[in-house]
């Protein structure tokens, strides 16, 4: 019997890498560069046409935020034009887009948790392509729902967590920025939440669903506190678990300034679609749980 595709765009990111290993049941077909490019805009209509998907889900972009200053054509290319096309396609096909977004479309001096409703205010042109791309999806599709997130890691690709792990193998000492909080958020745990979702909206379409929503773990932590923690968690395996001191953003500078509080609030995602995050304890522990357990395979 044949079961109409969920299209995913986008198939090496940590994201990508999660959807398709919780597919499950659905068919979902993962297509990235060069088969689909948002540079090449002909790709995507392309794709549309061969897949005729039910549903997609855009897990690609841009996210090299201190590159994209000097890169800005790119990140607009596949934050904002590319997302805007994808979504001009899928509402001549009337159907949904989930669009995955970044808590780096707020500047952090809010105080508080981000609401969906609280104004963005990028701070560097990764955030402000990313919030392009918001607005872009959102005029141009009526089914389109914009999932920001945050401070993404996972067992696999490049990310925060990976990064503290592998240097406390190899150093005496880390030094982390303390004083930047948000919310770690594992990407299978994203994708579980995504495909909820996906579940929902394809079980019959409601006006109410289109918009914007926060999806991140549950909680919320510094950079350094995420360090300490995967770091702890990985001396419970036997690995190294040096001290890691703590700094301020000004004394780590970045091409780009960081939000100092990104921290989002998820509580709509919960009202409509009955979905929340695991807290990012929970998800770092499982994240180490299984870096270790891969690392001991590839031992063996």
């Amino acid at each position: 019997m044949f079961t109409p595709a969920i299209l995913v765009i986008g198939t090496t990111g940590q994201l990508a890498t999660a959807l398709a290993e919780q597919a499950g049941g659905r068919n979902l077909v993962c297509l990235g560069r060069p088969e689909v490019d948002f540079a090449r805009p002909e790709t995507l209509a392309a794709a549309m046409a061969r897949v005729q998907p039910r549903l997609v889900i855009n897990a690609a972009a841009y996210t090299a935020v201190d590159k994209a200053e000097t890169d800005a054509e790119a990140a607009q290319q596949a934050n904002a034009t590319g997302p805007a096309e994808l979504a001009r396609l899928c509402a001549l096909a009337d159907i949904p887009l989930i669009h995955v977004s970044t808590d780096y479309v707020f500047d952090g001096s809010k105080g508080a948790p981000y609401l969906e409703t609280d104004p963005a205010n990028p701070i560097g042109v990764y955030g402000a392509s990313k919030r392009a791309g918001e607005v872009a999806v959102l005029a141009a599709c009526p089914k389109a729902l914009v999932l920001r997130t945050s401070w993404v890691y996972g067992p696999y690709g490049k990310n925060f967590v990976l990064t503290m792990l592998n240097a406390a193998a190899r150093l005496t000492q880390l030094r982390v920025v303390a004083d930047q909080i948000g919310c770690p958020t594992s990407a299978p745990d994203l994708a579980t939440a995504i495909l909820a979702v996906v579940d929902r909206v394809l079980a019959g379409w409601h006006t109410d669903y289109a918009g914007l929503y926060h999806a991140a773990g549950t909680g919320w932590t510094s950079w350094h506190g995420l360090a300490e923690f995967a770091v702890a968690e990985a001396a419970r395996y036997g690995r190294p678990q040096p001290p890691i001191a703590a700094l301020a953003t000004a004394d780590w500078p970045t091409p780009v300034r960081r939000p100092a509080d990104s921290r989002l609030d998820c509580s709509r995602l919960h009202h409509v679609f009955g979905v929340t995050l695991p807290h990012w304890q929970d998800a770092v522990r499982r994240t180490v749980a299984r870096v270790m357990e891969d690392a001991r395979q590839q031992a063996c």
